[in-house]
């Protein structure tokens, strides 16, 4: 039997902000939240559809003490589905999100960002028609 990539935690200060930008960024939407956690999707996993098939993972924010201090080794790409990347980036600098540098260099086809908590991620081509 195989494993499942069922979900991405984030580390973070206050997982009900970085919930709230990432549902309007991606369109999702809460799953499930507790006590220091909110999980949002795209989709409620169940047990029998997540053992049927490769689902979309959730993300999960959990809150933590302390703040980031280094650039992210693992960090998510998304492209804008319904308008040009500069349209997509100027919709995530109004939800909260930063232009950042991370070394990427003046040659690069993509926008690096980071969320309302310094979460590196980058804007990839549209893929609108």
């Amino acid at each position: 039997m195989t494993s499942r990539f069922t979900e991405l935690a984030v580390d973070c200060r206050d997982p009900e902000r970085l919930a709230a930008f990432w549902c309007e960024v991606l369109d999702f939407e809460v799953i499930d939240r507790s006590d220091g956690k909110v999980e949002i999707g795209s989709w409620v996993p169940t047990v029998e559809e997540v053992r049927a098939r490769q689902m979309p993972p959730t993300l999960l924010f959990l809150r933590v003490p302390e703040d980031r201090t280094v650039k992210n080794r693992l960090h998510p790409d998304v492209s804008p589905i319904d308008r040009s990347t500069e349209d997509e980036v100027t919709r995530l600098l109004a939800l909260g999100a930063t232009r950042t540098d991370v070394g990427q260099g003046p040659d690069r086809t993509w926008v690096v960002m980071a969320d309302p908590e310094g979460n590196e991620f980058c804007v990839l081509r549209t893929l609108a028609p």
